[in-house]
């Protein structure tokens, strides 16, 4: 092996240890609406980009619009859109990409499901609980949801007059009230990190 060889073999070895990890996974934020899932996401989507890591945010919102229009908000109808994002998420985490899926995703079978799915794959799965206590998710009312729900305009709010099943035992727990998005975005960042995938 000649001293050009090991030269460049040393430098491609440098640049493998400098890149970003490639390994793929789904980071599941689930949390009432206005907990700051959304926010969130895309703050951490920003500083992972910056590292140069391929990623992917699956806003709620937009799915509900683009891939599961004409769904209602039955428990039936919610495990379907649910379900329908976990497949998305684990096909897109299986080639290197870090999903960020801001989903309410109140109940946990349906959460379970896309873990199995995850598990069966072999692609890695982490819940993240933002925990924001319904009292100050109502006085943020983003969407001006808490609000309706309070004058009688619509029902089924999640955590109000429909079920959150919060997570027993995620992998994080996001306490978000005081802190800043821009905080709550370095601990779920060094969680990552933690893990090897940041």
């Amino acid at each position: 092996m000649t001293a050009h060889t090991l030269a460049a073999d040393g430098a491609a070895g440098a640049a493998r240890a400098a890149a970003p990890c490639e390994r793929g996974a789904t980071v599941w934020l689930t949390g009432l609406p206005s907990a700051g899932k959304t926010t969130l996401a895309f703050a951490l989507a920003e500083r992972l980009r910056a590292e140069g890591h391929k990623v992917e945010v699956l806003d709620g919102d937009e799915i509900r619009e683009f891939l599961s229009k004409g769904l209602g908000f039955s428990r039936e109808d919610r495990h379907t859109n649910v379900t329908r994002i976990g497949f998305v998420a684990e096909k897109l985490a299986a080639n290197g990409v870090k999903v960020l899926a801001p989903v309410i995703a109140p109940f946990a079978d349906s959460r379970t499901a896309v873990r199995e799915r995850h598990a069966a794959a072999g692609t890695e799965f982490l819940e993240i609980h933002v925990a924001t206590p319904v009292e100050l998710c109502a006085e943020r009312d983003v969407k001006g949801l808490y609000a309706k729900q309070a004058a009688g305009e619509i029902s089924g709010l999640t955590g109000v007059d429909d079920p959150y099943e919060a997570p027993l035992a995620p992998e994080l727990r996001l306490q978000t009230r005081g802190r800043a998005v821009a905080e709550s975005a370095a601990e779920l960042h060094a969680f990552l990190t933690e893990r090897g995938l940041a």
